[in-house]
Order: C-alpha cells, then structure tokens, then sequence
C-alpha cells in the first residue's frame, strides 16, 4: 500500500482519526493519535516529532527528539476504537541524521533480513510463533513495604469445584487437562472466534485456535508464517487484538509464562525456515528429512541457545516455564516429532515446503522483532560456519533418568545466567550490524537494573512459609 492509497483507505472508511504506533524497547507497542485532517503524503516522508526520552532503554533527555515515519503497509482500521480509526506501525529515525534509529527493535529485524540476503544463503526467512496467553476473569496484586500477593481467578479453574456458585455446573477444567477441550468445559470458545475474526479483520492470516493444556483459560491462536518483520509487526497487533477483545468482555489477558504454579505455562514455540527463489532450503536426505542447510541451521540455534534466551525468553517468571520435567523444553537436543526438545522437526506433511525447525524455548514476553531476529542470526551463524547439531535424541526428555542419561547441555535457570550468556556470545548477533553493541548493552542493562535487581531486594510471599516460624 502506497500513501495516496492509505489516504484514499481513509476516505472510503470514512476514517476521522489516525493512530501512529511503534513497539518500544521492550517491545510493547505505544501510541500517539492525530486528526486525519493531520495526515498527508508528507508525513509519510518527514515523519512526526515525539520525545524518546521517557520510554524505556530509549533516548536520554539532553537528545530526546525523535521521529515517528508511518509505514503505509502496516495500516488497519482499528476494530476497537469509537472513533473510526486507522491505525499504522511506524519506522523511528533521528530527526537530525535522517538515519533509522539504532535502538528500533523493527530496524533490527529488518537489517537481519537484509544481512539473510546479503549472505547469499537464502533471500527469504519464514517465521510461525505458536503464540499461546491466559484469559482471566480477575486479576490482583501489588507489592509494597509490608506486603506482596497476587491473586488470579477464571470460572475454568480446578479451584472452584467447590465454589457455591448458585449453582455449580461443574466442567471445570483440571490442571494440564484443557488440550482442545470442547465446551463446555472450553468457556472461551467465543471469546477466541471473536478474537480470531478481529484479527482476520485487521489482515492477519489465521490458522486456528484452540483451547491449551492448562486450566483457567490457556488459549492460542496461530497464526500463518510470514518473514521476521511482517510477523513481529503481527505478534504485536495480535497482543492488542487478544487484550481488547478481553476487556470487551470484561476479562483480562495475560502473556506471562508463567502465571499459575502447577500448571502448564505459555509459550512461543517459533516455526522457522528458509528459501531461495521460491524454493524451500531445508528438505533433504538426512535426518527427519532434513538438508545439510537445515542442520546447521539447527547448530545454530542449539549453539547459541543460552544467548538466545536472553531475547526470546526476556523475563524473570520466563525461568519458572522452563522447569526440568515440566511442559517446557530445558535440554539443547533435537528431534523429529519430539515436543521434550528444544528443537523440534515437525511431522505434519510429505510435502517439502512444510520443512521447517521449531525452536520451542521462547515465550511471548519476548520483543518480537529481537526474538526473531536473533534466532535467524543463530542459525545463519550455524549455516556458515558449519555448525553439526551432533546426533538427535529421540527419548523422552521430560523423563529425568532420560534426561541424566543424555547428559545434554540445559538451558539457562535464570534470567541472570541468561544475560550472562548473552554477555559472552553475542559476536554472532553483530554481524551485518544487525544488533549493535549499544543495544546489547542497554538490553543487558536494563534488565539487571529494573527487572532482577527489584526483585532480589523485595521479600517474596513464599519465603513466609519457609522461614517466618523457622
């Protein structure tokens, strides 16, 4: 879509606002609003002025200018404002130099796609997250001087068997038992096809979506593959669509992994593949069907794992998902078909085209365009330095004798020892000048800072039942 189309869009639908949007460091998405009279083929060029100072990992104050520059393929009108609204995905640049913004998490993912092509190994990336969130029907919690809590409820929770409800219908959904339930355990199948036809509606590709594993609400709703950018911008548009339509209905979502103990937790399992001139890069002879291409792809990734995490799995509550023995891959292993390790060949098709890695560490807390962008680097470091994945193991990992016996290496146990790794290997990241030693630094930096040092200091209600009476 050209400007003078989006322009044309804005007539027809007779839109009355336009809402300027661009995924923060972090990667959550913010916002300014204009008029529509506001909005004509200049801005387009020139952009619009906001500060950077105030966001997170962003500009200081004494450089705070920025420029906003919509990018006209991104634009949708927005299913939830009264306003009629269209809304669009901006580009960040410096308003002196003119130059994008090094710290623009979308910058990054497409100078990643631009160094794929550079390499000559292939000229498209494919990515498919499995994006999988919690519906809830009331959240609590805080933190301060003398006390901390949380407390979450859903009508689909084990815990409310014995609730007096007037009446209790019973069907409630026990821990680890929702996969793809039917209502009525299922209560949220609406509220996904409501969620499912919104996306649809704002020009995403959707597959399916279902019920998951957990009790109290764990849904997913998946998505059709597109290269990194397209698909990051996607991710962030289906977090306001999943968000809102919830609201709508007077629940709340969340993208924690990790938000019930005991349960299943939600992840990010990402699909991943290449081509070159419209041809798949990763079947072949060898194991699962796999080419050489793809099998270093998949060093790749193994290798760089415990870096990677640093990205793509961002959050302190990211580390109690990936549990030994748990619903989570925790062992650097690979395997046809095999959900206990953190890469997997899917099995779905004889068709080649359907070839693809699935990296099933990640979680939705993730900033998608880093996420992506890091994994395709790991695996283009992988490709060209060769990089064999060493043999598959076909067992059950979650089984821990199997575990032992496998002797594999183990995911990071923190988002600590995550940024550790990150801090010794992330040359591979550099390349192409597709991350910049500044945004690993902030990245690095931020986290320790405002995420795992606040929590080190604060006591945590669980230490009550360990210590208070000891």
């Amino acid at each position: 879509m050209k400007p003078r189309e989006v322009l044309a869009l804005c007539r027809e639908k007779e839109v009355k606002a336009v809402d300027l949007r661009f995924a923060d460091f972090l990667g959550a998405w913010q916002h300014v609003t204009i008029p529509v009279g506001k909005l004509d083929e200049d801005v387009f060029e020139d952009g619009l002025g906001f500060s950077g100072s105030s966001l997170h990992g962003w500009q200081a104050i004494h450089e705070s200018d920025l420029l906003l520059v919509p990018v006209p393929e991104t634009a949708v009108v927005d299913p939830f404002a009264a306003l009629p609204t269209l809304a669009m995905i901006c580009s960040i640049q410096d308003p002196i130099t003119r130059e994008d913004y090094p710290r623009d998490p979308r910058h990054v993912a497409r100078k990643a796609t631009n160094y794929l092509r550079s390499t000559g190994i292939a000229d498209t990336c494919f990515i498919g997250p499995e994006v999988e969130f919690f519906v809830f029907d009331d959240v609590r919690f805080d933190h301060n001087a003398h006390e901390g809590y949380y407390h979450v409820d859903s009508a689909e929770g084990e815990w409310t068997r014995g609730r007096a409800e007037g009446p209790n219908l019973a069907g409630k959904l026990r821990h680890g038992q929702g996969y793809l339930r039917c209502p009525p355990g299922d209560r949220l199948m609406d509220l996904r096809s409501e969620m499912m036809q919104a996306m649809i509606q704002c020009g995403i590709d959707v597959e399916a979506q279902h019920h998951e594993v957990a009790s109290a609400g764990q849904c997913e709703i998946d998505m059709r593959y597109q290269d990194p950018v397209r698909m990051a911008d996607q991710v962030c548009l289906y977090k306001y669509v999943v968000r809102n339509v919830a609201r709508r209905h007077g629940k709340t979502a969340t993208f924690m992994p990790k938000p019930l103990h005991g349960d299943a937790g939600s992840g990010m399992h990402t699909h991943f593949s290449l081509w070159r001139d419209g041809q798949p890069l990763f079947p072949g002879t060898g194991y699962a069907g796999l080419s050489d291409v793809a099998l270093a792809a998949i060093g790749g990734i193994l290798r760089h794992a415990p870096a990677l995490l640093a990205l793509t799995n961002p959050a302190t509550n990211s580390y109690k998902r990936l549990v030994p023995g748990h619903e989570a891959p925790v062992n650097l292993a690979y395997s046809q078909r095999n959900r206990s390790a953190a890469c997997r060949i899917p099995v779905v098709s004889a068709n080649p085209r359907s070839k693809r890695i699935e990296f099933r560490c990640p979680d939705a807390l993730a900033n998608p365009y880093f996420a992506f962008a890091a994994i395709l680097m790991a695996a283009i470091d992988g490709i060209q330095n060769k990089l064999h994945p060493g043999e598959p193991f076909d067992a059950d990992l979650y089984d821990p004798a199997a575990a032992r016996q496998a002797a594999l290496e183990r995911v990071p146990r923190s988002l600590d020892e995550a940024l550790d790794a990150l801090e010794r290997d992330h040359d591979f990241l550099l390349r192409g000048d597709v991350f910049t030693p500044d945004v690993i630094a902030t990245w690095i930096e931020h986290k320790r800072r405002h995420e795992i040092e606040p929590l080190r200091l604060r006591p945590h209600p669980y230490e009550f039942c360990l210590y208070y009476d000891g």
